[in-house]
């Protein structure tokens, strides 16, 4: 069913435009009537336990993954071909996304469970907090299955179709979704749930990962003026 051209194109070529529209108008309308709701809702207060193990393997293993696919499938070629052939491209991928992501699951198979298995966390769960986070599962589940499907295609032909296709995306390539029609299914899925991930993430606890992209500038804010008392009393008094 994925292989006929229409459904492709409309999958492959149409949806994800409509979930990165929704992402960032949702994302924007969200931040402007509804600013206070723009976090994680964390439950560290309810319980600690697991939480630190859980959370630092996740994002550590989360964050390796979201920057090796960016710049595994949007760098380049000409920034690349120098040192990396396909090929190499490729093994590097493979090794370094496949640590990565299962360092990811792990942490966040902890968590699922701290929220599953503790009545306190659990009750204070709306479910799509659940929803999400068993999606996450899902979508790093499906991306470590990918990893022995690449070894089956270490000539780089897939990876190159699959990088093609990316970043015929970002151009706005009408042409883009052909590339995806041979595919094989698992990597069908582990796109299609990656931008349903993105259509959702506005109107879920998702949201707080524009936060971690803005925090990016707090290297380069100014310096913080603190006055102490001290201070404070040193200073002329203006008449």
């Amino acid at each position: 069913m994925l292989s006929n051209p229409y459904v492709n194109t409309l999958l492959f070529g149409v949806y994800p435009y409509i979930c990165l529209v929704v992402l960032l108008i949702g994302s924007l309308i969200r931040f402007d009537r509804e600013p206070y709701t723009w976090k994680s809702d964390s439950s560290q207060m309810l319980r600690k336990g697991q939480l630190r193990l859980g959370s630092n393997l996740f994002h550590y293993g989360v964050i390796i993954v979201i920057l090796g696919h960016f710049a595994g499938f949007l760098a380049p070629h000409w920034a690349v071909d120098w040192a990396l052939s396909a090929v190499a491209h490729q093994l590097l991928a493979m090794v370094v996304g496949g640590i990565a992501g299962f360092t990811a699951i792990i942490g966040l198979t902890i968590l699922i469970y701290r929220r599953l298995a503790d009545p306190r966390i659990r009750l204070n769960s709306r479910k799509w907090d659940i929803a999400i986070t068993l999606m996450l599962w899902l979508q790093l589940a499906l991306g470590l299955l990918t990893v022995p499907l690449s070894a089956y295609h270490m000539d780089g032909g897939l990876f190159e179709t699959l990088t093609s296709y990316v970043k015929g995306i970002v151009t706005f390539d009408a042409g883009s979704a052909a590339f995806m029609i041979d595919v094989p299914l698992t990597y069908k899925l582990h796109i299609l749930l990656g931008f349903t991930l993105f259509l959702v993430s506005p109107f879920t606890r998702m949201i707080h990962i524009w936060s971690g992209a803005g925090v990016l500038s707090y290297l380069f804010r100014p310096y913080q003026i603190v006055r102490t008392p001290k201070t404070r009393a040193k200073e002329p008094v203006r008449s």
